[in-house]
């Protein structure tokens, strides 16, 4: 789970900041790996825990199919540009394949152009805006 922590706060999300955050990032780890419509992919180097994808695979209502949506895919700054991120991508779409999904959809932040162009080089166009609001 440190390991899963690690990567997740190089992508840019909140450390935990006591131990009971800690322990319930480790339950929501759980829950999602237990839900059959969510996965959660890494990618090891000589046992160490180098790269993530975390995948939901989700109906929509105008599609036949199911989409698969990326929420996190990471690898560690260290094992970059080793083909790590693209046998993680690789096997995000033999399972899409395999579940009959009509497409995989991710989202990046506009500062990661290196990222934007990975995900290019691997078939992946640039479609849509994405809205938030900050809530509380």
């Amino acid at each position: 789970m440190d390991a899963i922590l690690e990567l997740l706060v190089e992508l840019g999300r909140p450390a935990p900041a006591n131990k009971s955050e800690k322990i319930r990032f480790e339950n929501m780890i759980v829950a999602y790996i237990s839900n059959k419509d969510k996965m959660l992919l890494v990618a090891r180097q000589n046992s160490k825990i180098v790269g993530l994808v975390s995948i939901v695979l989700m109906d929509r209502l105008n599609q036949v199919g199911k989409e698969m949506y990326i929420p996190e895919l990471i690898v560690s700054s260290k094992y970059r540009r080793r083909g790590v991120g693209r046998k993680l991508v690789n096997q995000c779409v033999k399972i899409a394949k395999s579940n009959n999904c009509f497409r995989i959809r991710l989202e990046s932040g506009y500062a990661r152009a290196s990222s934007h162009k990975f995900y290019k080089k691997l078939g992946f166009e640039d479609y849509a805006f994405t809205f938030k609001k900050i809530l509380g």
